[in-house]
């Protein structure tokens, strides 16, 4: 239990959390008030529930022993070396663009998210091991892009030719995603700098 040995080293805890503990929010963009829309039953609900109830455990560990904890809620982040077969949407337009394969979106593809640089990500989440700030705090662009756009985006630079294939959305596939990052602004004096294309 990573709680119990930061407990026992008087450490200081990093959380990383992720934007899904808003589920497929009914506000956007999302700030780290906003209590969430998640389907307890849901497909994605393992993630999204075990995320929410680890936050959770590190709030009682905050306020039962007085654990230094952090808890960054991570948006979509892409970058180097991520792994070929991942499942996320970036590496899978690449990958398919580069096989020459046609793209596959879900839904129509108007479906929104905000792709964060991973370095981006890791400045952010060192300001805020380094700051006294206790509170979850989202670390993200919150520049939004529909899927497709992004499609379009990876074509264009791979190979404009290539067809896209519309297949059905997954249940609870959030319709939006799109940080509120004017905490992480003030608190940690942090906003991306690296912008997607």
């Amino acid at each position: 239990n990573m709680l119990g040995v930061a407990r026992q080293n008087k450490a200081r805890l990093l959380f990383a959390s992720t934007s899904e503990v808003y589920g497929d929010p009914e506000v956007s963009p999302q700030n780290e008030k906003y209590k969430g829309s998640v389907n307890p039953i849901g497909l994605r609900s393992c993630y999204d529930e075990g995320k929410r109830v680890a936050e959770s455990l590190c709030f009682d560990y905050l306020r039962e022993h007085d654990i230094e904890i952090r808890v960054a809620r991570i948006f979509n982040t892409y970058g180097p070396r991520m792994l070929p077969n991942d499942g996320r949407v970036v590496s899978n337009l690449i990958m398919q663009g580069l096989k020459n394969e046609s793209m596959t979106l879900y839904g129509d593809g108007m479906q929104t998210r905000s792709f964060c640089f991973v370095d981006d990500l890791i400045n952010g989440m060192e300001l805020l091991m380094e700051s006294d700030y206790k509170k979850p705090i989202n670390i993200g662009n919150p520049n939004e892009f529909t899927i497709k756009e992004l499609a379009f985006l990876v074509r264009d630079l791979i190979n404009p030719n290539l067809e896209f294939e519309f297949k059905e959305l997954p249940q609870d596939d959030p319709k939006q995603r799109r940080p509120n990052i004017q905490l992480a602004k003030h608190e940690l004096n942090w906003e991306p700098k690296i912008e997607l294309k």
